[in-house]
């Protein structure tokens, strides 16, 4: 409550959780019952983590009429009352997450799956460093088709990519500069921020922290963070996997090593190749990727993003400096070896993806899973086992996953299913220009 009191001006706030889908859902609340709120937090129906891409119930849910659509209690999460830059008038956020009534987390919250892997960690004496590297386009989607927004400082709009132009980063340096004022106010640690391979794309790293809730906290509040100060600045900004056919899609690189309790990176050997426990964690990643694949690539667009030569991976393979693969050791100094998962589009959900990939890890870690050689070259170029190639395949690798049951609550893993099964089927009904819209500003 003190940065409440320290913001009077705050007549508002906002209580909101994330769905399975990662989309933020919850109330507005006048801030005189701020205090309630967090004393006895609030209620939402189960079904309300649960809902499909469009907000709507799941068909044949057993959380809605099978149980009378009974409510679960939502508690402020560690992170307390944020600002909301992106709205006109001074307005607090506070994250919750879901509970039942006599205090137990809820199986089908998804903060609540990455807190069950965390917990997971403590229980080996064991810390992930985590960081994430979001990329997202800036579109003018004003008109019948998607296009690059004008310039504020030229008026003029680039066609093409610019990797690593500060020249495309300055046309839009005011909302940058209000991006970055904003993550400021919000504890959000946004540090380099670079020009991508597509026109109005752009890529803000999220520093390294350790502390894996506050990490996925961190990049979806990022997502919510961009999306809405875009819609201020007068264009819009998406984190779809592929909002551009002809242009490389947005993913959410997670890097992470793991400490133990002396806080030494179990990683580092002193040398460029790492631990055999660097070779553990890859293991279970990569034993994990068929079953996980879903949650790095939710959506119908998100396998648009999933092909060769598009600086995405498709085979499931690791490698030492090599962007090519599904998995990265990058160089650099020993104490900071670590892995970059590079699987996931900008499209997931914070919470279930990096559950996913600290979950994997920390399998292969205490079985001692085994990791193939290392490639080298080009890997969409070799004979290596793939990716699934379609959602609907994925949709079942996922149910099938013995790895996914072991990271993963049943409660979760069937809800996300019949999420994902009802979006598949009612998605064959919209045509492309309307799935663009649907998922422009929605993932």
């Amino acid at each position: 409550m003190n940065w409440l009191r320290e913001h009077p001006e705050v007549r508002t706030i906002r209580v909101a959780a994330a769905d399975l889908n990662g989309v933020a859902r919850g109330k507005r609340i006048p801030a005189r019952f701020a205090e309630k709120v967090m004393r006895e937090g609030t209620r939402f129906p189960y079904s309300a983590l649960n809902l499909d891409i469009w907000g709507e119930d799941i068909d044949d849910s057993p959380l809605v009429f099978d149980s009378g659509d009974a409510d679960g209690v939502l508690m402020p999460t560690e992170r307390g009352f944020l600002p909301m830059p992106w709205l006109a008038a001074p307005t607090a956020l506070l994250p919750i997450w879901m509970f039942h009534e006599d205090g137990r987390p809820y199986d089908g919250d998804p903060r609540q799956a990455l807190a069950r892997v965390m917990d997971g960690f403590r229980a080996r004496g064991l810390t992930p460093v985590v960081a994430t590297e979001l990329e997202f386009f800036l579109i003018d989607d004003s008109g019948s088709r998607l296009r690059v927004p004008p310039s504020p400082r030229s008026g003029k709009r680039r066609t093409g990519g610019e990797i690593l132009s500060l020249r495309a980063l300055d046309a839009f340096d005011a909302f940058f500069t209000a991006l970055y004022d904003a993550c400021e106010a919000m504890d959000i640690p946004a540090d380099t921020a670079i020009s991508e391979a597509g026109p109005g794309q752009f890529e803000i790293n999220l520093m390294h922290q350790a502390d894996g809730l506050k990490a996925a906290d961190d990049a979806w509040l990022f997502k919510m963070l961009v999306k809405g100060l875009a819609r201020q600045h007068g264009f819009a900004a998406s984190f779809m996997a592929k909002p551009y056919d002809v242009w490389s899609g947005n993913g959410m690189h997670c890097h992470f090593s793991v400490l133990d309790a002396q806080g030494r990176n179990i990683f580092d050997d002193g040398g460029p190749e790492g631990t055999a426990a660097l070779r553990h964690a890859i293991g279970g990643c990569l034993d994990a990727m068929p079953g996980s694949t879903l949650l790095f690539a939710p959506h119908a667009n998100s396998f648009d993003r999933l092909v060769p030569d598009a600086h995405a991976p498709t085979g499931i393979a690791w490698a030492y400096e090599n962007r090519t693969t599904a998995i990265r050791v990058p160089a650099g100094s020993p104490a900071a070896r670590r892995i970059e998962h590079r699987v996931a589009g900008g499209d997931v959900n914070p919470y279930l993806s990096l559950a996913a990939i600290l979950g994997a890890a920390l399998d292969g870690i205490a079985r001692q899973a085994a990791a193939p050689p290392p490639i080298s070259g080009n890997a969409y170029a070799q004979d290596l086992a793939q990716l699934p190639g379609t959602w609907a395949e994925a949709i079942e690798a996922f149910a099938q996953s013995a790895e996914m049951r072991a990271i993963f609550p049943d409660e979760l893993i069937e809800n996300y299913l019949l999420t994902k099964r009802q979006e598949l089927h009612y998605m064959s009904e919209l045509s492309p220009e309307q799935q663009v819209e649907l998922y422009l500003d929605t993932v």
